[in-house]
């Protein structure tokens, strides 16, 4: 009776080892967020005691031209690097998928290896490239006699939209393409078998089979690109440093949330475009993951 006694509270002993976990998450994760809605509706600068606001910061928000500049950015940024990153992966994991490809592990490791290099790192990387005269582009240009050089590359907008667009697709379609290759090994090899006997070629085996197959991978991955390129801030805040410039062209709103908060001291109003920010990841998140379970019924 003893021995079934003590049997029956080692059961506890798993409650210790997660318990680390929830503390580290309650203490590092749910905390900060519940405590970024509370000060929403607060105006604190950080030393002085925080003052109840009410609606006055949402208010703001809403009238806040630049907020919404920044969203659009923001937004602009994301999708013009997101649309190539899924079509260059699509394209690759094609490649290797089904076609004996020699090497083919050392072009999956070479493809990945953008990813593994901080984002602050390349930002600045590309700001030593590109920004001022004296800029190593320049310098090369110079060197080669071109016409008009040096130019000044940080004064278009376009340029520097596209070029944090671009860094952003050179450092995550190698993740992609992993990401789908793996969902397409996830297939029963006996449908490719019957589509071959059936007389079909690789494209239409790759359109009408695996594309509907791996649905559930696009889905992912298209969520978790929203979510991480709405918050996009390490790229363009080490580009530019920290301005967003040319005119504002390349400020995200993680950015716009980090002047707010730590340079202009306005933790309230920060908290409350953090929120505003939330609720459009949301929605963009929501609005994805029906649009493709709405296709994926009607293929159905």
């Amino acid at each position: 009776m003893i021995k079934a006694k003590k049997q029956r509270n080692k059961g506890y002993y798993g409650y210790l080892f997660i318990m680390p976990f929830f503390i580290i998450f309650a203490v590092f994760e749910l905390y900060p967020i519940a405590y970024t809605f509370y000060l929403s509706f607060h105006k604190w600068d950080g030393l002085m005691p925080s003052t109840y606001t009410g609606l006055n910061n949402f208010t703001r928000l809403i009238h806040d031209k630049i907020f919404f500049l920044t969203i659009k950015n923001t937004f602009r940024i994301w999708i013009c690097n997101f649309i190539p990153q899924m079509l260059v992966a699509m394209i690759l994991s094609a490649l290797f998928t089904f076609n004996k490809i020699r090497g083919m592990s050392f072009f999956r490791a070479v493809y990945y290896l953008p990813n593994l290099i901080t984002a602050a790192s390349v930002g600045l990387l590309f700001n030593l490239l590109f920004n001022g005269d004296k800029s190593v582009i320049n310098h090369i240009l110079i060197a080669l006699g071109v016409k008009g050089a040096p130019f000044n590359f940080f004064q278009n907008k376009a340029f520097v939209s596209g070029l944090v667009s671009y860094i952003q697709w050179w450092m995550w379609f190698g993740y992609t393409t992993i990401i789908v290759m793996a969902g397409i090994t996830t297939i029963d090899s006996s449908v490719y078998d019957a589509a071959l006997v059936d007389g079909a070629t690789k494209f239409q085996t790759y359109r009408y089979i695996t594309l509907p197959l791996i649905r559930k991978t696009i889905i992912y991955l298209t969520i978790t690109s929203i979510i991480g390129g709405m918050q996009l801030f390490d790229v363009p805040a080490t580009m530019t440093n920290g301005s967003g410039d040319p005119m504002k062209s390349v400020l995200t709103t993680s950015m716009y949330i980090y002047n707010q908060g730590f340079k202009s001291h306005n933790y309230g109003y920060a908290s409350m475009v953090s929120v505003g920010l939330f609720l459009i990841i949301a929605v963009l998140s929501i609005f994805a993951l029906q649009t493709m379970q709405k296709k994926e019924s009607e293929n159905d």
